[in-house]
């Protein structure tokens, strides 16, 4: 998924290009496409890729119909979907006052002046704010041969003055899948506490994802401010993680026998089909139930994002692998060093490590081209590096290179 693309200027640095498209680059973004959330229906498994329609630019009203799309895709489900009739309740959550909701403020929090910390429902948040007016424009990207300006608006994120589950009423849940990733015990931490200022007494963690559902032996675990208070300071999962799971409809089961009407699913791709699949059977059962996915990625690859947790960490934790490289190359004769780093299609982390590291002299990621041989090939400037320097060292993404 594409992201607002930031210049990147840097000395002693070389991005090379494949020969894809010139309007990418040097432009530092994610391109991982865009995936649905779909899984079988009997179980939990991964999702699958889709491909956007080719736009027919002869189409006069191309640009209304790209932006109509757009909003569909992007168009975010609320409960008032499946249930219409369901009423809103002020919300019980305000900065103003962190404690959690008493009875005595059940209808909202008092206060001398109103509170203006909420989002409207109609607010959005422009997802493109640089117009190039020509596609050889520096890390222009264009939909069209004319650069032509195309408004992308994406919903904003934050707390709504209305809420439609009253939180004595709420049991939560808490899963978290698939593997380990730094910060998870975090994310975990500060969902239970903010479920506490808006007053949710009975808050659970479901153990090793989503076989906890299933599992008879594996006992959920109460979660309150005092049980998650220093769980950030260590690492892994507080509730443990596992691959796969039960079918969907055994999940549906057990969260109707436990009572739980609001999930929080932290994972990745296929946790996130798994959730997406127990979001549409609860709909189908006219089950009130409100599934909240908090993607699990440190590639930083989410569009809408600024960045994802866990990123932070790997980039510190690559500086070590980059250095270690630096210093066999330096000490080696016409020593080259290269560093492979993850990231699947998305290049964030190698290029947050490169320049962070100022020891990379090549970076290779999938959203900037480049061509191994040639005059302005990789291999020249790497024969020219040695030729100078005396020796180099390479940092690529998993996914440099890579044709989809």
């Amino acid at each position: 998924m594409d992201t607002i693309s930031h210049s990147i200027i840097a000395p002693k640095l070389t991005i090379f290009r494949y020969g894809l498209s010139p309007s990418k680059h040097l432009t530092l973004r994610s391109n991982s496409t865009a995936r649905t959330n779909a899984a079988s229906r009997s179980r939990v498994s991964a999702g699958i890729k889709i491909q956007n329609p080719p736009i027919d630019f002869s189409d006069p009203d191309w640009k209304s119909k790209f932006q109509s799309d757009f909003e569909k895709r992007f168009n975010l489900p609320h409960i008032t979907d499946t249930f219409p009739d369901a009423e809103p309740i002020p919300s019980t959550f305000c900065l103003k006052m962190r404690t959690p909701v008493t009875e005595e403020f059940r209808g909202g929090y008092p206060s001398d002046e109103e509170w203006h910390g909420y989002i409207n429902n109609n607010d959005r948040v422009l997802l493109k704010t640089i117009y190039y007016s020509s596609p050889t424009s520096a890390g222009a990207e264009c939909i069209d041969p004319d650069c032509t300006w195309v408004e992308q608006w994406v919903h904003r994120a934050g707390p709504r003055e209305k809420i439609y589950f009253k939180p004595e009423e709420v049991k939560a849940a808490i899963v978290t899948c698939g593997g380990l990733c730094p910060g998870l015990n975090d994310v975990i931490r500060q969902i239970v506490i903010t479920l506490e200022i808006y007053g949710v007494k009975k808050i659970v963690g479901i153990p090793y994802g989503y076989r906890g559902f299933s599992d008879k032996e594996l006992a959920e675990m109460p979660l309150t401010r005092k049980v998650v208070q220093n769980v950030h300071l260590s690492g892994g999962s507080l509730l443990g993680v596992s691959r796969g799971g039960p079918g969907i409809s055994e999940i549906v089961d057990s969260m109707e026998e436990r009572g739980i009407n609001m999930l929080f699913v932290l994972g990745g791709n296929g946790t996130h089909a798994g959730a997406n699949v127990i979001h549409k059977e609860c709909c189908r059962r006219g089950v009130k139930v409100a599934v909240v996915g908090v993607p699990k990625t440190i590639d930083n690859d989410i569009l809408l994002m600024d960045k994802t947790f866990g990123f932070d960490t790997a980039v510190e934790e690559a500086q070590r692998a980059i250095n270690s490289a630096y210093i066999e190359a330096h000490s080696a004769f016409h020593g080259i060093g290269i560093v492979k780093l993850m990231g699947r299609s998305s290049g964030f982390i190698a290029m947050h490590a490169s320049l962070a590291s100022g020891q990379i002299d090549i970076c290779l990621i999938p959203e900037v081209p480049f061509h191994l041989h040639g005059p302005h090939g990789v291999l020249r400037h790497l024969k020219y590096l040695i030729e100078t320097k005396g020796s180099a060292v390479v940092c690529v993404a998993e996914g440099a290179g890579q044709v989809s």
